[in-house]
């Protein structure tokens, strides 16, 4: 296996988030020649084909950007670097080797698998939802991680609505028209503020519906939300909420999601027809397949310079690793977009800097403050100790995170979506089969 200090043959990117296709976009802008000549490889793997851009995943559940704008295929801007669709099962960095199931093709037994060399790798598989055991919640709950989540809710939103304008049983409305929403971080916060404003808008097309008629509960297990904003601004976002007609939890837990009756730790229990869980992420399960250094809170320790503790010719950064927060010693740096985005320039120059045998730099990034969405021309943000708020605080929830977006074609296409949503209302159709396309057929084929 190669070294740091030499030109290595093969890198190997575990995981194609946003850490790792801005790295391998780095490698492939700065590495042209190389790549070129053969001198050096690059091979990016993760089950899927493209990187999802999480921060607007409300806004494209919500109706306002259609969601594959949001992400961005991996094999349209990475040509040169090899895409293997699969999950990494194990990694020995002793040997160089890393496992790879390649995606299922059907049902076939058993799942194929290979062996990867390499001479360095980045390690960046992302994180995963921290659940709890809460009887009920594997069963009835959904996360908020993927684009596959936000257009599922966005239907089941949609669908919900239209059970209640159609049922006459007025127990079976209730349910459908109650939406609950574990987590008060960004995730939940913005995810349900962002779909409570489409659900009101598409009331108008329900006659037989309020708005008013339906409850959206937020359950946050602390005394506050949002707590990236501040205090204050926290405080004023849990206002605004209930000023719509959210009812906020605040020191509650769920306690069970059991046939879809919801228990809080209060002692109130009621039917609801939709349960979102967005209560905090935590490392791949990967990391405990590898032996990389761990912390006590299963992270990869890392050095400043984004490299593992103790091997130079091994990176990480996002949401699995222990990054020294130079700004604030003694801790680390925040399993956040704000961070991520951050590092993945710094560790593909790092890169880089690695195979060519040059110094490494530090990453060190000052906080700037927070922006977040909570539905059309509503937001919240602290911006360098400023605080905003409404339409002001969301243009810059958008700006910010237009300009973090990879590409110039996802810009201007979501650029097009807000422009266009200017000028007509969105959209309230349900496509509800499309989590079940072979319904329709299964159910001919039954006729005969």
């Amino acid at each position: 296996m190669g070294t740091a200090s030499n030109m290595s043959k093969h890198v190997l990117i575990v995981g194609g988030g946003y850490v790792g296709m801005y790295t391998a976009l780095q490698l492939r802008r700065k590495m042209r020649r190389q790549l070129r000549s053969g001198e050096l490889s690059i091979t990016l793997v993760d089950p899927q084909s493209y990187m999802t851009y999480q921060p607007f995943l409300p806004e494209a559940a919500a109706g306002n950007l259609e969601p594959r704008h949001v992400v961005v295929s991996l094999r349209r801007v990475l040509p040169g670097v090899k895409i293997l669709n699969g999950r990494v099962t194990q990694v020995d960095h002793a040997k160089g080797q890393a496992t790879v199931q390649v995606v299922e093709s059907g049902d076939a037994e058993p799942k194929e698998t290979r062996t990867v060399s390499y001479d360095l790798l980045v390690f960046c598989p992302g994180s995963i939802s921290r659940t709890l055991p809460i009887p009920g919640l594997a069963e009835n709950g959904i996360g908020f991680k993927t684009v596959a989540e936000a257009i599922f809710l966005r239907n089941h939103v949609l669908r919900q609505l239209d059970i209640a304008a159609s049922t006459t049983n007025q127990e079976a409305r209730r349910q459908a028209l109650t939406f609950v929403f574990v987590g008060g971080g960004y995730a939940g916060v913005e995810a349900l503020a962002e779909l409570e404003d489409m659900a009101r808008d598409a009331c108008e097309y329900y006659p037989d519906l309020e708005a008013s008629e339906m409850r959206w509960v937020l359950v946050e297990a602390s005394d506050r939300i949002l707590p990236e904003v501040g205090v204050d601004m926290g405080q004023w976002t849990v206002e605004a909420l209930r000023g719509r007609g959210i009812d906020v939890r605040l020191k509650t837990m769920l306690k069970s999601a059991e046939d879809r009756d919801i228990v809080l730790s209060d002692g109130e229990e009621f039917p609801a027809g939709t349960l979102v869980w967005t209560a905090g992420v935590k490392p791949n399960p990967l990391v405990k397949k590898t032996d990389l250094p761990l912390d006590d809170k299963d992270r990869v320790k890392a050095t400043a310079e984004l490299t593992v503790q103790g091997l130079g010719n091994a990176f990480t950064a996002g949401d699995i690793a222990a990054v020294p927060d130079l700004t604030k010693p003694g801790e680390f740096c925040a399993p956040n977009a704000q961070h991520a985005v951050r590092q993945a320039k710094v560790l593909g120059g790092n890169v880089v800097a690695a195979l060519r045998g040059q110094e490494l730099k530090a990453y060190k990034h000052a906080y700037a403050g927070s922006v977040a969405s909570l539905g059309l021309h509503k937001g919240v943000a602290q911006i360098y100790g400023v605080k905003l708020r409404g339409i002001v605080a969301w243009f810059m929830h958008r700006t910010y995170h237009l300009s973090r977006l990879p590409t110039l074609n996802r810009k201007a296409r979501v650029t097009a979506d807000w422009t266009l949503a200017l000028f007509f209302k969105r959209e309230v159709v349900s496509l509800g089969t499309l989590q079940r396309p072979r319904e329709e057929f299964e159910q001919a084929t039954k006729r005969y």
